[in-house]
């Protein structure tokens, strides 16, 4: 029989993850790193679930039987050319009859096999639980153009500990900050990859978390970690203006004017009517840096509204004039002395 492990040891085991869930399943949210494995495609799902409610638990077994007979022999070739060592981990949707059927056949042909406890909805429960674990967090703080996501990155090749929520969003948290990204995983995925990352930390350590409203983009924080971030200590790094605006061209220069206008557009009545036309026209005009120049006006005030609503200390620390490596190594000596 396939040994049956919760997430935690599940983990620690060799092997590749086959998710034996429908790809529509799958792509609304998954363990990171696991491949779509699937017993049934999107409409054979359907149709098995549609008989069980219409005629009971039986039929639907015997439906799922018909339509997944004539696949084993494939499941077993394909398996092997997934896991050349003959190590798999499966799991569904509660651990229920499809990763036993399918983990009772892979090892039927010879693989060793281990099966999730509680399947994807075990994996979830386990992942936010995760989140009410207390870490320490320093969060790193900063107007827009400050630069922070830098130094986040020199702070992680210093050998601390970091959690980058945009890279994980695929986003930079503004009306501009889809561009020139990969499209956003779903709010479902993103909290996936934020558990597999949160299991990783050491709590006993100090975690740099960039400071980030709830959403960022589609993606929410999870409540438990957002409420950590705003209690935190926060180091504060401010830049010239002049350097601000340089680094939001060399972020944005790439991109395609109309695009940088329709964003613009979406924050027409905050930025204010007036100002908003004038960046318009600066793009039009292909001179990024005055349009940059006015943008900011809009995220500074946002920026410190939104700082004053968090209850954390505030250590400043200027870094102008300073590369990212630089910038790193000056405010990883302030949280030491904090």
């Amino acid at each position: 029989m396939p040994t049956s492990l919760n997430p935690d040891a599940f983990f620690q085991t060799p092997g590749i993850i086959l998710d034996v869930r429908s790809p529509a399943e799958y792509v609304q949210g998954h363990i990171p790193g696991a491949v779509n494995f699937p017993v049934f495609n999107n409409e054979e799902r359907a149709l098995v679930g549609t008989c069980y409610k219409q005629k009971g638990k039986d039929k639907a077994i015997e439906l799922g039987l018909a339509i997944a007979g004539p696949k084993l022999a494939n499941f077993v070739a394909d398996a092997k050319i997934l896991a050349t060592d003959r190590e798999v981990k499966i799991h569904c949707w509660r651990g229920g009859m499809r990763s036993a059927s399918v983990g009772w056949l892979l090892e039927t042909g010879g693989f060793n096999v281990t099966l999730l406890i509680g399947g994807y909805k075990g994996f979830r429960r386990w992942a936010s639980s995760l989140f009410s674990v207390p870490q320490k967090i320093i969060i790193l703080g900063g107007m827009t153009g400050s630069g922070k996501t830098e130094i986040l990155r020199a702070l992680k090749n210093m050998g601390e500990q970091v959690l980058d929520l945009e890279a994980i969003a695929n986003h930079r948290g503004s009306s501009f900050g889809a561009l020139g990204l990969l499209p956003q995983p779903t709010n479902e995925q993103f909290g996936n990859i934020l558990g597999m990352e949160w299991a990783k930390f050491n709590r006993s350590q100090p975690l740099w978390v960039e400071a980030e409203s709830k959403r960022i983009g589609l993606c929410r924080i999870p409540q438990e970690i957002f409420e950590q971030m705003e209690k935190a200590k926060i180091i504060e790094i401010s830049r010239t203006r002049q350097e601000r605006v340089k680094l939001l061209v060399e972020i944005y220069g790439e991109a395609d004017i109309n695009d940088l206008i329709a964003a613009t557009k979406r924050i027409h009545k905050r930025l204010g009517g007036v100002r908003a036309k004038a960046t318009i026209n600066f793009l039009r005009e292909g001179n990024l840096a005055a349009a940059s120049d006015l943008i900011l006006h809009y995220y500074d005030k946002t920026y410190s509204y939104d700082l004053e609503k968090r209850s954390g200390t505030i250590y400043q620390v200027n870094v102008s004039g300073l590369s990212a490596i630089d910038a790193a190594i000056l405010v990883q000596q302030k949280s030491q002395q904090l």
